[in-house]
């Protein structure tokens, strides 16, 4: 046996006694559980695990680093936390997509939502999904990036047989590309839209073969090299039907829409196009209007940008040709978000100039109740229930893995994070909202035994 490979038979040696030493941990780690049950005394001691590992850092004879024992024995009880609790704690069916709803699809436009679609329906067991595109370049894209099984040679090819037509191209080449369409599907296919505006698609069709629909899914930067299956898991997905949709072609879009795994919520073209101009058009209009004003003032305000800023500013210079067709097609009803927000403005002004304190104290505290309400929704929990906790981390890697690693071997759900870069030197700030005060409570605990401050 040369050297190497008697060194390798040691290492795997020790491996083995390793994995027996744990196996017996393990097995002593139930036992205490079952006391602790049978005393209703908490199942994790975030203060004694964090004495434990101070205690075998400096009982360490070396070579391994106080710093390596503490983060391999850190992992072995979280280990052991999700051993147990996965023993205890039965796990709860995770919500699927349904089947496929229908057999054949046609996707016109595969850009990132059109590809997404495509991918979303393959899942779902689509049998065959189509694409076209006039770009052909994209159409390639998609094709390789397998989003589609074919790429139609015509537009009329494309649609030739489908049972679902999906169109996916930019607002301001809606109307002009459901017109062509409707004008090559055949009198079989049903089709719908991923428009996100309304109106002007209401206006022009009387159709009862089209269901307009809006996924509120996609991103800042498209292309069918960034599309995903999973884009619209959870996700709202508006229909505006038309006064003439059939019925039966209603609901064979809301099927499809519950098998890519989005919730479809049916509103009037109006309705869809003014939610929209407050929820989505006017923070990006804001947002753009903001980043520019500071811009203006230099490099300097730039260099010195808070978080804040940052995090207001973060849809601010998406993708410039969407947003270019959003603002216009939705143009009037952003312009009355925006009058209503200058008046807002104006009367915040007098307040400043005026010192008017009565003023801001209610300004503020109806903002912070109105947060509070769009927050339960979104979390579907009472707004007291939700805690942050700031936690300062080090700018390296595998920081963030360590703490989801740490919250989830105790069972503890990150319901949303915020993360605030501030410099190489300090690190940033992440920023996690927890549900339930005895959750936020142990987690404040778990980190803190891992070092980090949990404010």
């Amino acid at each position: 046996m040369s050297e190497l490979d008697r060194l390798r038979s040691e290492i795997g040696a020790l491996d083995r006694a390793v994995l027996e030493a744990l196996n017996a941990r393990l097995r002593l780690v139930r036992r205490v559980n079952e006391h602790k049950q049978e005393a209703g005394t908490p199942l994790i001691d975030a203060e004694r695990e964090s004495e434990l590992l101070k205690e075998l850092a400096a009982a360490n004879p070396g070579p391994l680093s106080g710093r390596a024992v503490q983060a391999l024995f850190a992992a072995v009880l979280d280990v052991m936390k999700q051993e147990v609790r996965g023993e205890t704690r039965p796990q709860q069916p995770q919500s699927r997509p349904a089947g496929a709803a229908i057999g054949s699809l046609s996707v016109i436009g595969t850009g990132l939502v059109g590809s997404s679609v495509a991918l979303a329906a393959r899942r779902s067991g689509v049998a065959k999904v189509t694409g076209w595109d006039a770009d052909g370049s994209t159409l390639r894209e998609a094709l390789g990036a397998k989003a589609i099984d074919d790429a139609a040679a015509s537009l009329h090819a494309a649609v030739a047989g489908a049972e679902l037509i999906v169109i996916a191209v930019p607002v301001g080449a809606l109307v002009a590309a459901t017109q062509d369409v409707l004008a090559a599907a055949p009198e079989g296919a049903t089709v719908t839209d991923v428009g996100s505006t309304k109106r002007a698609l209401a206006a022009a069709f009387d159709d009862h073969r089209l269901v307009p629909g809006h996924p509120l899914a996609g991103g800042a930067s498209g292309g069918p090299a960034r599309a995903s299956a999973d884009l619209f898991d959870g996700a709202t997905w508006f229909l505006t039907p038309l006064p003439a949709s059939d019925v039966a072609r209603v609901e064979l879009v809301e099927r499809f829409v519950a098998s890519l795994g989005a919730r479809a919520v049916r509103l009037d073209p109006e309705t869809h196009d003014r939610l929209l101009a407050l929820t989505s058009h006017l923070p990006h209009a804001l947002a753009n209007l903001l980043m520019q004003d500071v811009a203006a003032s230099g490099d300097e305000a730039l260099g010195y940008a808070g978080a804040s800023l940052r995090e207001m500013t973060r849809v601010a210079g998406a993708n410039p040709t969407v947003w270019a067709d959003i603002f216009v097609e939705n143009g009037d009803l952003i312009a009355d978000a925006l009058t209503t927000h200058r008046d807002e403005l104006a009367n915040v002004e007098r307040a400043l100039r005026s010192g008017d304190r009565g003023f801001f104290e209610q300004w503020i505290g109806q903002a912070a109740e109105a947060r509070n309400r769009m927050l339960e929704y979104a979390y579907r929990t009472e707004a007291r229930m939700l805690n942050r906790i700031r936690i300062r981390i080090p700018d390296k890697p595998g920081v963030i893995a360590r703490i989801t690693q740490t919250l989830g071997a105790a069972g503890i759900n990150i319901e949303d994070f915020e993360l605030r870069h501030v410099s190489p030197e300090y690190g940033g700030v992440l920023v996690i909202l927890v549900s339930g005060a005895d959750n936020a409570e142990l987690a404040r605990a778990l980190l803190r035994r891992e070092g980090y401050s949990a404010a």
